[in-house]
């Protein structure tokens, strides 16, 4: 059986109200997963799976700097019209944030128009790429700019052989965020729609662009976001097994934030922690999850106890381990919703220890 890794690290995203100040929650509050404490710039053990604490204080991860010799990869960028695709065709937009429904306190109702938009996609491709073999890849949501910001990681990771030589490609969202806009449209609803659209509209466009082949072999496939890109990542990999199975998340958006409502997934992604992963058979995911402690707690006009981001994360890292998951979690000391200072520590470890394991099928070639 295939693993499906995913890895859940939280990061920031527009959201509406994110400029309030937020609460500080620590680790041994009480109804917390137990967490085991690291030193200053420790990193989690790459095998275990497990919760840990990290910060206040962070380092650049030295990955992050470029070192003489090691081949670099190449990061090039086209646009996608939503005028040439089928899904997500035409975009979406509110000019106001929604109302609380009142015969349905879990939704809103907002008003929307539509619109054509672009998308701009970067694609890093790594220097060790042999031509005309499948490569594994990573999608990231709300590209372009990890396939440049991340290249110098990946060039040193995968010189270091600690990931295989993988293609990155970084998606731009259709535009605003949350319920009434493109962007939440794409992220948030509980479905397949947005991997069938990488699938269908995107991949394609990156093979015929670049003279690459990119993997079928979902276990050579990985999906990364931050906010809601994050929730979108696992939701990817949970409604299109069949395509991915590994994950990054960063500040990822637990919670409900779904529209319009569907009655199938009345919570949101509140749901995977809720009913969805506790109440379904176990998936072949491997998780990594990190927020910090000052994450969102309802940002916007909803009050329906489902718009806490730490408690979101703590509760998936529960029922992950209560599962048997593979999974590792980051509790990140004096970061905010995207934990920027704290990535910029620990995501090169994120992102070898999503790929960890990865072996290429025999086909891929």
């Amino acid at each position: 059986m295939f693993n499906l890794r995913i890895v859940v690290l939280i990061t920031a995203f527009a959201c509406s109200g994110l400029a309030t100040a937020q609460p500080v929650r620590k680790y041994d509050d009480k109804g917390t997963p137990p967490f085991k404490v690291l030193k200053e710039g420790e990193k989690p053990p790459l095998d275990a799976y497990d919760n840990f604490v990290i910060g206040p204080k962070y380092d650049p991860a030295p990955e992050r700097k470029k070192v003489d010799g090691v081949p670099e990869g190449k990061v090039q960028q086209f646009v996608i019209d939503s005028k040439d695709t089928k899904l997500f065709n035409p975009g979406i937009k509110r000019d106001k944030f929604g109302m609380v429904d009142p015969k349905n306190p879990k939704t809103l109702i907002v008003e929307t128009k539509t619109f054509d938009y672009k998308r701009a996609v970067g694609v890093y491709i790594p220097a060790q790429y042999k031509e005309g073999t499948e490569a594994p890849f990573m999608v990231v949501h709300d590209g372009p700019g990890q396939a440049g910001g991340y290249k110098t990681i990946l060039d040193n990771l995968i010189h270091q052989k600690r990931i295989p030589p993988i293609i990155l490609i970084s998606v731009a969202n259709g535009g605003g965020d949350a319920q009434g806009h493109e962007r939440g449209k794409e992220y948030d609803n509980m479905n397949g729609d947005y991997a069938t659209y990488i699938e269908d509209e995107v991949l394609p466009r990156v093979e015929k662009n670049y003279k690459v082949k990119l993997t079928k072999d979902p276990d050579g496939r990985a999906a990364m976001g931050s906010s809601s890109g994050g929730s979108c990542a696992l939701i990817m990999a949970w409604f299109r097994n069949d395509l991915y199975h590994r994950v990054l998340t960063t500040s990822g958006t637990f919670v409900n934030q779904a529209w319009p409502f569907d009655e199938k997934y009345p919570d949101g992604a509140w749901g995977f922690h809720e009913t969805l992963i506790p109440k379904s058979p176990k998936k072949p995911i491997r998780i990594f999850l990190a927020v910090g402690d000052k994450d969102s707690l309802n940002p916007n006009v909803m009050r329906d106890n489902m718009h806490d981001w730490v408690e979101a994360n703590h509760r998936m890292a529960k029922v992950l381990k209560d599962k048997g998951y593979e999974y590792q979690y980051l509790f990140c000391q004096g970061q905010g919703h995207g934990i920027g200072n704290a990535q910029q520590q620990f995501l090169p470890h994120a992102i070898e220890w999503v790929w960890k394991g990865y072996a290429p099928k025999k086909n891929d070639k």
